[in-house]
């Protein structure tokens, strides 16, 4: 069983459903760390889509607007067709309710992906700013949101603030080279 699959109510070692169940799995660490997992997977995929739109010629706000959202959706639904498929080879069924329900919700940061994006190419579309400069800003938040889930991580792991900031530029350079590689491949 892969680390953020939880067994199926009521199984042995299952969990119970009950009035406190149902909010219970945004406490676990598992749960948080599949969450976690999803959103650092959709920084790096925007960051390259970002990347690509801004080098690609005559980019418009609302082709941008319409790439960034199709990719967060196309992603989420990847996500969940990949989850049920999981969940009906190993139990034999569909997930339902809280199964369902927790399914959902690791894979909603696969969608938060493109609101950040989203807001700086509206910017553009008011005439804030050109479009490949939105796209690239938004790059750089989403490089700077890498190296903020590193340097947390390395405090979180104890290792001290040199450590800590260790972690998070090579967090957010390998997030860049994973992202560069995949905007040059056309991902």
């Amino acid at each position: 069983m892969a680390p953020d699959e939880t067994l199926p109510a009521g199984s042995p070692g299952g969990a119970t459903p009950g009035p406190d169940h149902e909010q219970a799995f945004d406490r676990e660490p598992r749960f948080a760390a599949a969450r976690l997992k999803e959103r650092l997977y959709a920084t790096i995929t925007m960051i390259a889509v970002v990347i690509g739109l801004a080098g690609s010629e005559h980019i418009s706000a609302p082709g941008a607007a319409a790439t960034v959202l199709t990719t967060a959706v196309g992603l989420w639904l990847a996500a969940l067709v990949a989850d049920q498929q999981a969940h009906r080879v190993v139990h034999g069924r569909l997930a339902t309710g809280h199964e369902l329900r927790r399914m959902l919700s690791i894979s909603s940061p696969l969608l938060l992906s493109a609101v950040g994006p989203l807001v700086l190419i509206a910017s553009a579309a008011l005439g804030v700013m050109e479009v490949d400069t939105a796209l690239l800003v938004s790059a750089g938040v989403s490089i700077a949101g890498l190296f903020t889930w590193g340097w947390y991580g390395g405090i979180r792991m104890g290792g001290g603030t040199g450590l800590a900031l260790l972690a998070g530029i090579l967090d957010a350079a390998i997030g860049t080279a994973v992202a560069l590689v995949k905007a040059a491949a056309g991902h």
